[in-house]
């Protein structure tokens, strides 16, 4: 029974991937390269773009363990072939050479007490020398940052490409879609409507108070309280904290942060194919705000950035979060272009 059950829920998946994008007669080649494919991000983000129609080639890189998640991976009969490196630079330009899309998810992980700014020197140093490669290998490549702190992290990709002459504003990504999806799934159990019906924009940064999700724009709208709305949004920013200390130091947010990663990198390949209004949140470089960097709803196309989209109508308390987010914000990305630039 559960055999059966599984068979008719992939069958089912997988045609709506396919109605989603394109007849698979139609859809172009894509390489698509995962930096970090042997954590606990990589590892379920590998898995979910094997099963993604739109990829051709999948590029597993990381600096151990590679070989073992590209042979098990491998063996899923979806379209896309798999090849694993590990280890060396000779190895990750192997990795990025004709890539279309390159996510990361490499560093380390969140543990019980630790803020994603404890994370920054072990994880901006690892991020800075696989910018730098993705320069010289795939200068033209889409990158979606997860590795945390996002909010510094993007603005040290930046600095990198910048340096190396191919900065491109409008194919760097910071992946803010858990936000999204945490907003999604708490407002619907609060408004007791189907999650799949519910939409609701994520706004400023990806971690604590810089994450501004803008109930006021949520679909299907459900009169709900002001304490409501203010619990629901405490409980977006501190998600990753829920986890981290429901994992009792086992572990941080890495399925649903590889389930939110596969979901937005779907959409830039989608948006790479040429489907019209294709529209996420993410972090990327801005003038909706006085900040150079900021999360709002972005038009994805074939040049990545299509259009950085308004913030549209905010609430009076949505417009005290965005006010209150901008100093951490602003630190934040200070930070990130002080170390790219030491």
């Amino acid at each position: 029974m559960f055999r059966s059950m599984l068979v008719r829920s992939s069958s089912s998946a997988k045609q709506s991937l396919l109605r989603r994008s394109f007849s698979s007669g139609s859809v172009p080649e894509r390489k698509v390269a995962i930096l970090g494919a042997a954590g606990g991000i990589g590892q379920p983000l590998a898995l979910l773009m094997k099963l993604n129609p739109l990829v051709s080639s999948l590029s597993l890189f990381d600096i151990a363990n590679t070989p073992g998640v590209a042979a098990d991976v491998g063996h899923i009969n979806t379209r896309s072939e798999v090849v694993g490196y590990m280890g060396d630079d000779e190895e990750l330009a192997k990795a990025l050479e004709g890539a279309d899309l390159v996510i990361i998810p490499a560093g380390v992980p969140r543990k019980p007490g630790m803020t994603r700014d404890d994370l920054f020197n072990i994880n901006a140093g690892i991020v800075k020398n696989l910018c730098s490669a993705i320069a010289k290998y795939c200068p033209n490549a889409l990158v979606n940052m997860i590795s945390n702190p996002v909010n510094s992290t993007v603005p040290i990709a930046a600095e990198i490409f910048k340096k190396a002459g191919m900065y491109d504003e409008k194919k760097l990504f910071g992946v803010t879609t858990l936000d999204v999806v945490r907003a999604k799934t708490f407002y619907a159990g609060k408004a007791n409507v189907p999650v799949a019906e519910v939409n609701v924009p994520v706004i400023g940064g990806h971690a604590g108070v810089t994450i501004l999700p803008l109930f006021s724009q949520a679909t299907p709208q459900a009169n709900l309280s002001g304490d409501v709305l203010t619990a629901l949004t405490k409980r977006t920013q501190d998600g990753g904290t829920e986890v981290v200390e429901a994992k009792a130091g086992k572990g941080s947010a890495t399925l649903s942060m590889a389930y939110a990663g596969a979901l937005f990198a779907d959409a830039c390949l989608k948006g790479l194919n040429g489907v019209p209004d294709v529209v996420e949140c993410s972090y990327v470089q801005s003038t909706i705000t006085e900040l150079p960097f900021f999360a709002s709803k972005v038009r994805l196309g074939k040049n990545g950035v299509e259009e950085v989209l308004d913030l549209g109508p905010l609430s009076d308390f949505e417009k005290e979060g965005l006010e209150a987010l901008k100093p951490e914000l602003k630190s934040s990305i200070e930070k990130g272009v002080k170390f790219a630039n030491q």
